[in-house]
Formats: structure tokens, C-alpha cells, sequence
């Protein structure tokens, strides 16, 4: 599966960003979607991940009630809505695709994104 990532950029605190992954190939091999990121210094971490057939999602606790998950099957893209955003979110955001939500096999670049105080 090949990812695109885009979307990211500079925001303030409070503000808000809306991450796309453009999924291409064999899509259907990985029904799990997810998206990571990794701040400078730091270790990459989970931030929320989706299926393909389902609509239930699953958030890291930093990020539920700010964050939303959601994905087009048509479009096979997947979104990361991004609300009342924190300078500590910021990082590299990368998607990812894999199995279940806790085997990925594939990863897109990262998107930058920069929240100043």
C-alpha cells in the first residue's frame, strides 16, 4: 500500500488542522488505518487509528475530544481532524496501514505539524 500524507503546517494554539492519507494499491490486504507522530527528541507514538469497514475508532488518550479519525472508502483517504490544538502536538504526523491496530506494515511521509504558543 503506497501512502500519501499531506495537510500539515503552522497553527496556534486553539487552532485547528485537518490531515489527509491518500491510500493507493492493494488497500484491501490492510483494513486498519492509523496515524503516528513523532516530536523532535521524542519516540513515535500511537495517535488514533480506524478500519476501512468500520466505523468505531480508537484515540491515545491525549487526543480524544480534540482529535477525530474518519475515512472515505471511495476515496480510500483517510482524514485526522485536528481541534483545539496544543503547542506539545506538535510533531511529524505520519499515516499508516497494516492489520489490525497494532501491526502495521505500511507507512506514508510525514506531514509537519507546528502549533505555536
Amino acid at each position: 500500500v503506497q501512502l500519501q500524507a499531506y495537510g500539515g503546517g503552522l497553527v496556534q494554539a486553539g487552532g485547528s488542522l485537518r490531515l489527509s492519507c491518500a491510500a493507493s494499491g492493494r488497500t484491501y490486504s490492510s483494513p486498519t488505518m492509523g496515524w503516528f507522530r513523532q516530536a523532535p527528541g521524542k519516540e513515535r507514538e500511537f495517535v488514533a487509528a480506524i478500519r476501512w469497514g468500520a466505523s468505531s475508532a480508537v484515540y491515545a488518550d491525549s487526543v480524544k475530544g480534540r482529535f477525530t479519525i474518519s475515512r472515505d472508502n471511495a476515496k480510500n483517504t483517510v482524514y485526522l481532524q485536528m481541534n483545539s490544538l496544543k503547542p506539545e502536538d506538535t510533531a511529524t504526523y505520519y499515516c499508516a496501514a497494516g492489520s489490525t491496530t497494532s501491526m502495521y506494515n505500511d507507512w506514508g511521509q510525514g506531514t509537519l505539524v507546528t502549533v505555536s504558543s
